[in-house]
């Protein structure tokens, strides 16, 4: 069986070696076609910093213009901007050239439809099919063009600053822009608002996107906060959909944090559809005390964004994210928004005049430890019975009062084995025996 083209967040790879310009090309006639279904489509363009974005994207929009689209260049602009652009410009879908928080060697392609949602499983697969495929190939009149939007940013920009009621004047704001596609949004959006603003790592170069800094490296924006003495310092990823914080004592504050302190607000508020919060397996126990603590649900789906999305898109729900800082928040867009999140927290901040650390203290993060097991065959997991007592007896162990999860790699041949509770010293020996039996039996 060949493996899927499309990965948990589009085509990603190696840029002119498993990402080439070839790739691309294809990706783009085949996406302009299929998404839009009609031979003239309209498709927003953006990227990250990374110098192979210039050849991805021309390749990318030669694709789209060889059917007959019309290509809406917008630049280096944050992933959820073109979320937001495709949708403000009635664009038939939208395209992103990053690979997000990898380092530069990669790039990736991922694409938005119309309404600014990642595209489902089954587009994508139909897009995959189509890659080698025939597609017209008009001429004349019809061959497409590209467009370049010197507004796109500025759109963004009034767009997020719609979505808070208060300014920031008096608060000194601390930003690492991971020399990433945040780089010139970041500074500008919280200066507008009245913040005072102190950045590192802003001067992209091409070559230096994600190099020791960013939410992958958060001891940065750390040190920076507390040398600033800054009320706050916000780190992003490369393409600005996820975000860390850190409060003013310098304690790097994860996405479960955020999400415990802006579901609260929201419920507070009366805008927490149906009372309850999305967020992936990974959520510490912590976060599932807090809510429920503050009378909010909490509904827990498999690592990944979209997979959060799926969830609210389906039951209605309209707030939810991942522990690795990817907040969704579905009344303003349509994806993560690394800087719409800072917003909404540095608001919340200001509205109940309370520094992050008295916020944050609303979660205490559970003990959590984890064990990595190699094996040689991961399927024996789900059918071997003695692997399964094991981990029915830690979850009896466990109680209401902690958690076990065990499950493989999706990339190496290990089963991961998590479990989290108050009591550490009983989480070390279950861990230990429920690793035990694994390697027994699958290998």
């Amino acid at each position: 069986m060949t493996e899927r083209l499309f990965g948990t967040d589009g085509v990603r790879g190696v840029a002119n070696k498993q990402l080439t310009p070839q790739l691309a090309f294809e990706l783009g006639r085949a996406g302009a076609y299929i998404i839009s279904g009609k031979e003239s489509s309209k498709i927003v363009v953006g990227r990250d910093t990374r110098i192979s974005g210039d050849m991805l994207e021309a390749a990318l929009a030669a694709g789209i213009c060889s059917v007959g689209g019309e290509v809406i260049s917008v630049g280096v602009v944050p992933t959820p901007a073109v979320a937001y652009l495709t949708r403000h410009y009635g664009a038939d879908a939208g395209a992103v050239i990053s690979a997000s928080h990898n380092p530069v060697e990669y790039n990736g392609i991922k694409f938005f439809d119309s309404s600014g949602f990642k595209l489902s499983d089954k587009i994508e697969d139909k897009i995959e099919k189509a890659l080698k495929g025939d597609f017209p190939a008009p001429t004349g009149e019809k061959v497409g063009r590209i467009s370049r939007v010197d507004k796109a940013l500025d759109n963004y920009i009034d767009f997020l600053k719609s979505s808070v009621d208060v300014d920031f004047s008096g608060m000194k704001i601390a930003l690492d822009c991971a020399n990433g596609a945040v780089y010139e949004a970041a500074p500008r959006v919280l200066q507008e608002l009245g913040a005072d603003v102190k950045v590192i790592y802003n001067t992209p170069d091409g070559c230096n996107i994600n190099v020791n800094c960013g939410s992958t490296h958060p001891d940065a924006i750390r040190e920076f906060t507390l040398k600033e003495k800054a009320d706050v310092g916000l780190a992003f990823d490369g393409d600005a959909d996820r975000l860390i914080p850190v409060d003013e004592k310098g304690n790097i504050l994860t996405g479960d944090y955020v999400m415990a302190i802006c579901g609260i607000f929201l419920k507070q508020e009366g805008k927490l559809a149906k009372n309850t919060v999305v967020s992936t397996v990974m959520s510490n126990m912590g976060l599932d005390f807090a809510l429920k603590k503050a009378g909010c649900g909490i509904e827990k789906v498999k690592v990944g964004d979209r997979y959060v999305l799926e969830e609210m898109l389906q039951k209605g729900y309209t707030f939810g994210g991942e522990q690795s800082g990817h907040i969704i928040f579905l009344e303003h867009n349509t994806t993560g928004d690394g800087l719409l999140t800072a917003l909404q927290l540095l608001s919340i901040m200001k509205k109940q005049n309370k520094p992050l650390s008295e916020l944050a203290s609303i979660m205490t993060v559970f003990p959590q430890v984890l064990v990595n097991v190699r094996v040689a065959d991961k399927n024996r997991l789900r059918e071997n019975k003695n692997i399964q007592d094991a981990i029915a007896s830690a979850e009896e162990l466990l109680g209401d009062e902690g958690r076990i999860l065990v499950r493989p790699s999706g990339t190496e041949p290990l089963i991961r084995v998590m479990a989290e509770g108050r009591d550490k010293s009983l989480l070390d020996k279950i861990v230990n025996n429920v690793a035990y039996v694994i390697e027994k039996e699958c290998n």
